[in-house]
């Protein structure tokens, strides 16, 4: 929890950017996982955060524009309750520590809203994506199912974007912590991993540090020899010798705030002469797009130099041929780089996705493509000094991508389909840090990991840090 005063100036904040009605906050309930009392572990909704900071189970918010008032809705404990739990502070201290002054029993939300409704005012809402969010707010606004997702406010949608996008100071702190912690986890991947061990081995010591430093995982992580599945949580598979490990990670803060990055290294001390080209290729294009870092730079062509680059690196190889520029137009970089150059980061690994990649990674000038390759381009929007986002290239061999797009006669001006033969098992690389917008640039937030091949083959031969 941050100081009272940055929750006071983001709601204030708020007020100004939307204007008039509702803004109605829906926080996360606990979730049973096979029964009631045993259930997932609990995540509040981050805007709820963002705004409120509480991580409470079972409290909505209202701040009504028109009256002046700020209210959380929630019961405090009972007797039944401590049992279980332990004493807690009740809702009126911990509302205070965030400057809420007001709050009420959760029983009175309904009329709350329903005498809004009543005099014609507005409720704001946003996208919700859990179930009990869509029932409640069918229940609360009299609307369908299938209306309430229809009705979402776009005002407050942007408003939220508005602010969250850009970090104050406090959040960049804990951002990162997450990333320190999530140095640790890859650290330590790299420094275990041998053959004969599971992936499930280094899954859970990876794990075991996020859990020890912080409140957990900021998404399942990705730990594979199989790196051509862009989200492969399949852990069953034993390391060999000629392997690579591609190891994607995050820790996640009791604050809320995440942390996200990938190495892929040998299992070997060393990569093969292959393993060496391709990876040297992706940290190719992982530089040229870190250079460009910005404010004002549009991040859909930072993407573009790096799928450029990629494709001169292929080039060379003799993967792919012809002209970079034209091959990256006609999409041909998509057959090994299907994904988008990065995504912001926050309070949400994806930082606000549940609001709609169009508001949070573009503009009203600027739309998202839907072909395929651009359409996983999470962020092509300008760059703003305060922003905080991934940049992490890579390079896939998806046997299952080669065959169809070779059965479909696409991109023999650029492909050299007999020569891709040889990489058909080559498996995948991919290589992500976090960054920072600054003024005139980019700041690489948490210590540096090892990141060129002769880095990665130092570390893993010598297992000393950089």
């Amino acid at each position: 929890m941050f100081a009272k005063e940055e929750y006071i100036v983001r709601r204030e904040k708020l007020r100004k950017l939307v204007g008039d009605g509702l803004l109605l906050f829906l926080g996360n309930e606990e979730s049973g996982i096979n029964f009631e009392h045993n259930t997932y572990p609990y995540r509040q909704d981050s805007s709820f955060i963002y705004f409120f900071g509480l991580q409470v189970p079972g409290l909505y918010a209202v701040i009504d524009l028109d009256g002046g008032k700020e209210i959380i809705f929630g019961n405090n404990l009972t007797i039944d309750d401590i049992v279980f739990t332990g004493p807690i502070e009740s809702l009126e201290e911990q509302a205070h520590k965030v400057g809420v002054a007001s709050i009420y029993p959760i029983g009175s939300l309904d009329g709350y809203i329903g005498e809004a409704k009543s005099n014609g005012r507005k409720v704001h809402y946003l996208p919700p994506y859990r179930p009990e969010h869509i029932l409640k707010l069918s229940q609360l606004l009299n609307l369908s199912a299938k209306e309430v997702s229809k009705k979402v406010s776009t005002d407050l949608i942007k408003a939220v974007v508005k602010l969250r996008s850009i970090k104050s100071n406090a959040e960049i702190l804990e951002i990162e912590k997450a990333v320190n912690t999530t140095v640790e986890m890859q650290y330590k991947a790299m420094e275990i991993a041998e053959a004969g061990m599971t992936e499930a081995d280094l899954f859970g010591a990876v794990q075991n540090i996020a859990m020890a430093n912080g409140n957990n995982t900021s998404f399942p992580s990705i730990v594979t020899i199989n790196g051509q599945i862009l989200h492969n949580h399949f852990r069953g598979n034993l390391l060999k010798e000629g392997d690579m490990v591609l190891c994607d990670c995050g820790a996640e803060n009791f604050s809320g705030y995440a942390g996200d990055l990938t190495r892929t290294f040998p299992v070997n001390k060393t990569f093969s002469v292959k393993q060496k080209e391709i990876y040297d290729i992706v940290y190719s294009s992982y530089k040229t797009a870190a250079g460009m870092l910005k404010p004002k730079q549009l991040f859909r062509d930072v993407h573009l130099a790096a799928c450029k680059e990629i494709v001169l690196g292929l080039i060379d190889l003799g993967l792919m041929k012809g002209d970079a520029d034209m091959a990256v137009e006609a999409g041909a970089h998509t057959l090994f780089f299907q994904c988008g150059l990065g995504h912001m980061m926050g309070l949400d690994v994806h930082d606000m996705e549940n609001l709609g990649e169009q508001y949070v990674g573009y503009t009203d000038d600027l739309h998202q493509s839907k072909e395929f390759g651009f359409k996983s381009l999470r962020m092509g929007r300008a760059l703003e000094e305060g922003m905080v986002l991934t940049v992490e290239p890579g390079i896939y061999f998806i046997p299952e991508l080669i065959a169809l797009r070779k059965s479909e006669n696409k991109y023999f001006e650029f492909v050299n389909y007999d020569k891709l033969e040889e990489y058909k098992s080559f498996g995948g690389i991919r290589v992500e840090d976090d960054f920072l917008i600054t003024q005139n640039g980019s700041r690489l937030l948490g210590p540096k990991l090892p990141t060129t091949s002769m880095e990665i083959e130092d570390f893993r031969i010598s297992k000393t840090r950089l």
